[in-house]
């Protein structure tokens, strides 16, 4: 553990940062799409629904 310093000089840390950004990003997007597909957990026909 005490060498983990050692990969970043394998992987450019500015690109690291990037792509995690991005598959975060997508990932909190899907999550997103799935629960506004599904009835029981669309927030916003549920804030709507007048009950």
């Amino acid at each position: 553990m005490s060498e983990f310093y050692k990969i970043w000089k394998i992987f450019d840390p500015r690109s690291v940062f990037v792509v995690q950004g991005v598959f975060l990003f997508t990932l909190a997007a899907m999550i997103h799409l799935v629960l506004l597909s599904n009835e029981n957990t669309n927030w916003f026909t549920l804030a709507f629904a007048g009950n």
